[in-house]
């Protein structure tokens, strides 16, 4: 057990609270190792009839996994990135799979990793100030963690659009893409604790299970825009869109990863055609062992989170330049190269 991840019995619930409130709960590989154990043990514990998370403090549930470990360690040459993304997708997998109810409150910040701990629960609570997201090609990685499995089967082409640009989205949203069950409000988490621990059995109806959000009436320009598998045809449509919705859209792609975005956009075609996460998540491994020690991950995290310029220096200065059978090769595992 670790501080980092805090485990405690109320009543009939195990509650997993990430303790890392600074960095908005961010995972390493020691937390996914010890969620793991622990939703083992509880598992085999007739007492627990089921498990929730949290995140501490109040920012967020998880801002995703600790990517500026992860480029220390892929820039000394270590394979421990790779051992890190090929355990955390086994939690997920584990999540998916729990044999007991799986309550994920995803309150405030959820991103990369923690969608990861939390869209495979099976009771998903967002709220009012939840901010979802896969923004990994900011950073020059595809999204990750299952999450194209999920996203791949929102409505009309909203899941390309923010596996794409990484935009975040509201707890409304996050509902009607297939990422969360209900939209709670935030004060009423103390009491589906306690009716949790009371041994009570919850589903969506403890909240709004139809909220309307931003994306949904914007539906028009993204399935417009977002048809095909060319990343290059959907940033021009975007740009040369009327609607102001899509040229912001086309704006932010257009600072993105090149290799990345274009990475993504064949991994969730390919994740619409697969029939089990499981298939998802192996996807997910190869594209992480042929992106790791990419340059493009390397500068990305640099920009973002360690010299925060906000100015990446990407291998391909735009859509242009991406070799499709770099794309290609990226799906057999092979590194990438410039």
């Amino acid at each position: 057990m670790t501080e980092e991840v805090l485990y405690a019995r109320q009543g009939r619930l195990g509650r997993i609270l990430l303790n890392r409130p600074r960095t908005i709960n961010v995972l390493n590989d020691v937390m996914v190792t010890s969620i793991l154990e622990q939703l083992g043990d509880w598992a085999r514990d007739d007492a627990v009839l089921a498990v929730s998370i949290q995140g501490a403090g109040e920012r967020g549930l998880c801002a995703g996994g600790d990517v500026r470990a992860l480029r220390t360690v892929v820039m000394a040459g270590s394979g421990e990135a790779v051992r890190f993304w090929a355990a955390e997708y086994r939690m997920n997998a584990a999540i998916a799979s729990y044999p007991k109810p799986y309550v994920a409150f995803m309150d405030g910040v959820v991103m990369g990793g923690g969608v990861g701990l939390s869209a495979h629960g099976s009771l998903r609570l967002v709220t009012e100030r939840s901010r979802v997201a896969m923004p990994e090609t900011t950073i020059g990685f595809s999204p990750d963690v299952g999450s194209l499995f999920l996203l791949s089967r929102a409505p009309g082409e909203t899941g390309t659009h923010l596996a794409m640009t990484g935009l975040p989205m509201g707890g409304a949203d996050a509902v009607g893409c297939g990422l969360a069950d209900a939209l709670i409000d935030s004060e009423k988490i103390p009491t589906i604790i306690d009716q949790l621990a009371a041994g009570e059995s919850l589903n969506s109806s403890v909240g709004d299970t139809n909220p309307v959000g931003d994306l949904a009436v914007q539906r028009d320009w993204i399935d417009s825009c977002y048809t095909g598998n060319d990343a290059g045809t959907i940033l021009r449509a975007l740009l040369a869109h009327p609607a102001p919705g899509a040229q912001e859209a086309g704006a932010v792609l257009a600072t993105r990863s090149p290799m990345a975005v274009s990475i993504a956009l064949e991994a969730i075609r390919r994740a619409g055609q697969m029939d089990t996460l499981a298939k998802v998540l192996e996807q997910d491994l190869m594209l992480g062992t042929a992106m790791a020690d990419s340059a493009d991950f390397v500068e990305g995290v640099r920009a973002l989170l360690v010299d925060r310029d906000n100015t990446p220096r990407w291998q391909q200065p735009s859509l242009a330049y991406v070799d499709p059978s770099g794309v290609a090769r990226a799906f057999t595992g092979q590194p990438l190269t410039a």
